[in-house]
Formats: structure tokens, C-alpha cells, sequence
């Protein structure tokens, strides 16, 4: 048996509350979680001052010594020799990538893409595919759930969808998702989150956003039936994002 600890975390290309772009905030977090594997969403490279002009994704894979699998939902060539100014999905892994590929996905409006990776465990490869879903129509949600599907390898492969599906998780969108996944955070062992003491309402739902008084549980991880999920925890991001940061760990 393999253990993994996964993180997915929407970053808001790394600009807090506080209006600061500061990824060291982003990356402190991230290492004090110490995974496996990273999937990030709302990730600039070379964007521009929102977030300093840098390469986000460079930046944190340098900094956690991740290997990088990048998939754009936006690039735009600039002139010259600099850099593409790209916008997307960002995984960081621990693990060998044995192989990977970006899928653009349906649907109108902000462009949507996914990203594919099989990483090499001691039993076997897991594919995750990581995303992040349309923020203004259950129609193209849908429609990429189902392309997200499309992206799993068959019965017996252990596999995991992870990202902000800017929906929650029994929203008719995710059909596709609940005919072959389970939600993780239902399905841990032990799990905890931001909810305060006074808030029984609020406490182990796993809500992520927004991260100052968070409503919602859009940020998620749905599993195969070849993976077990041992426990579940939202972890503190309101200082860098406004998202909270999902972690998991998995058993396969």
C-alpha cells in the first residue's frame, strides 16, 4: 500500500486580502503541509503587476523541489524574447511524472483547461487531473465535468479529479464526476477544517471560500474506488488567497 498526501489550493495568483502579491505566503503553506503532490489553480507565469511579472509556477516548484506539469487555460505570446504570458493549472510533485498532457475544455466564456499526470507510486501509477471549472454557467461545468471523465484510465487504475469546481459537490453539474468518483471529504476517515468552536454549523463541512468566512465547498477531490481516503483537512489559506487550501491523504 501507498500513502499520498495531496493538496489542491486556488492560489488567486497569490494576492491575499490584504491586496499584496506575496508567494512566499503561498509557499510557506504549502511546505508546512508537506505533500506529495500539489495541484494549483489561478496560477500567473509572466502575467504581469498583479503578480510582479514572475513565473508562479517556477517560482514554488523551485521553492517545495517539486517536479512542475503545467496546463494554460490562457497564454498570450508577447514580443521579442520574452516570456508568453500564461494563466492556468499548476501540479507540483514529489512523485515521478511518468507522463502528462493539457486538455483545453469545453465551454464559452473564460477559457477552461485540464491538466493530466500519472505519477509513479510503489504500486503502480495514479493518474490525477487537476482544474478549475467555470465560475458563471452549470451548463459548461457539465460539459467539462464530463470531459474531465474522459480523462480517467479504466476500472482498476487508481485515479483522483482535484481542483475548484467552482460548484459543490452534489450540484447536478457533477453527474459525471458521482458516476465514477467518490467525494473524498465524505468519504475520510477523520476530518477537520475552519470552522470555529461557536460555529457547529460550519465546523467539518469542509468549506474553502471565501477564505475570511468561508460559505462554500468548491475546492474538492473526488477518488476511484481503488483509493481510500484516511482523512481530510482545510488548511489555513486566509492570509495568502481567498481560497482555503484542501489536503487529503490517500491510500492506494
Amino acid at each position: 500500500m501507498t500513502s499520498v498526501r495531496l493538496v489542491t489550493f486556488n492560489i488567486h495568483h497569490g494576492v491575499g486580502d490584504d491586496g499584496r502579491h506575496d508567494l512566499a505566503r503561498i509557499a510557506a503553506v504549502l511546505a508546512d503541509a508537506d505533500p506529495d503532490v500539489v495541484c494549483l489553480q489561478e496560477v500567473d507565469r509572466h502575467y504581469g503587476a498583479r503578480s510582479e511579472d514572475v513565473d508562479q509556477a517556477e517560482l514554488l516548484a523551485r521553492a517545495l523541489d517539486r517536479e512542475l506539469v503545467w496546463a494554460s487555460a490562457i497564454e498570450k505570446p508577447r514580443p521579442g524574447d520574452r516570456p508568453a504570458v500564461r494563466y492556468g493549472n499548476a501540479l507540483l510533485s514529489r512523485l515521478p511524472v511518468a507522463d502528462d498532457a493539457a486538455v483545453r475544455l469545453p465551454g464559452p466564456g473564460e477559457p477552461r483547461a485540464a491538466l493530466r499526470a500519472d505519477l509513479v507510486t510503489g504500486d503502480g501509477a495514479l493518474r490525477v487531473v487537476a482544474t478549475h471549472l467555470s465560475s458563471d454557467s452549470a451548463r459548461s461545468r457539465a460539459a467539462q465535468a464530463q470531459a474531465l471523465v474522459e480523462l480517467l484510465p479504466g476500472p482498476g487504475r487508481p485515479a483522483v479529479v482535484v481542483g475548484d469546481l467552482n460548484c459543490g459537490p452534489g450540484a447536478a453539474e457533477l453527474v459525471p464526476l458521482r458516476a465514477r468518483l467518490a467525494d473524498a471529504w465524505s468519504r475520510a476517515g477523520a476530518r477537520a477544517d475552519q470552522g470555529r468552536r461557536w460555529q457547529l454549523w460550519r465546523r467539518e463541512q469542509g468549506l474553502t471560500h471565501p477564505a475570511r468566512r468561508p460559505r462554500v465547498r468548491i475546492d474538492q477531490v473526488w477518488v476511484s474506488p481503488e483509493v481510500r481516503v484516511r482523512a481530510a483537512a482545510v488548511l489555513d489559506g486566509s492570509a495568502c488567497s481567498d481560497h482555503h487550501p484542501l489536503q487529503v491523504d490517500l491510500d492506494l
